[in-house]
């Protein structure tokens, strides 16, 4: 079992840390690893920043299109190995695209802080349980990606249901879907993993 949870290993932790989904990756596959992935994440970040200030809400609300946008950015870096001086920016600036697009969309459509604050916990849940995970090794398998959406999956999701009007209702299940996978399969991970030889030093000593 603890082996599903340890591969396949990426080609280094921030590729990892990126938490692409099926789309991005897809992209990805059509350059072979030859784009920089940090300009493109760069210019998807301030294509969405200017997106969210034109407005969200209404048929005109051109924000709805920022995940197309940002996709089109920064999904073919995601094969790329990540190992120039900056490229350790690219997961934040994706964390910070998909955090406020989110945030926007709900406020945009007057929609309860708590509904809000409930699907970005389980982003951040996530995203935390996934930086923690890749500091001791062990790699989230490569189904949880393809299951929790990815951050171009989750904001392409966000934008349908801001499009289709239905913001509550689609904000409440996308949530409670995100905590039930995550939350199983962290719980399901941890108890799976090894125990360092630390802690079972620390049991000798109780003993």
């Amino acid at each position: 079992m603890t082996t599903v949870h340890m591969t396949p290993v990426p080609s280094s932790t921030v590729v990892a840390y990126r938490d692409d989904g099926p789309l991005a990756r897809a992209m990805g596959l059509l350059v072979a690893g030859q784009l920089p992935p940090l300009p493109p994440v760069v210019a998807g970040a301030f294509v969405t920043g200017v997106l969210l200030v034109l407005g969200v809400a209404g048929s005109d609300g051109l924000a709805v299109f920022a995940p197309a946008v940002t996709l089109l950015l920064a999904g073919p870096g995601s094969t790329h190995a990540h190992d120039g001086r900056f490229d350790w920016l690219v997961p934040p600036f994706l964390r910070l695209i998909e955090y406020s697009f989110v945030a926007a969309c709900g406020f945009a459509h007057d929609l309860h802080p708590v509904l809000i604050f409930l699907l970005l916990g389980a982003l951040a849940f996530h995203h935390y349980d996934l930086v923690y995970r890749l500091r001791q090794r062990v790699y989230p398998p490569l189904w949880l990606s393809t299951s929790g959406l990815g951050w171009d999956g989750r904001m392409m999701a966000v934008a349908l249901i801001a499009l289709s009007g239905w913001v509550t209702a689609g904000y409440v299940l996308l949530a409670l879907y995100l905590w039930a996978l995550f939350g199983w399969e962290s719980l399901t991970c941890w108890l799976a993993a090894p125990r360092s030889g630390a802690e079972t030093a620390d049991e000798g000593t109780q003993d």
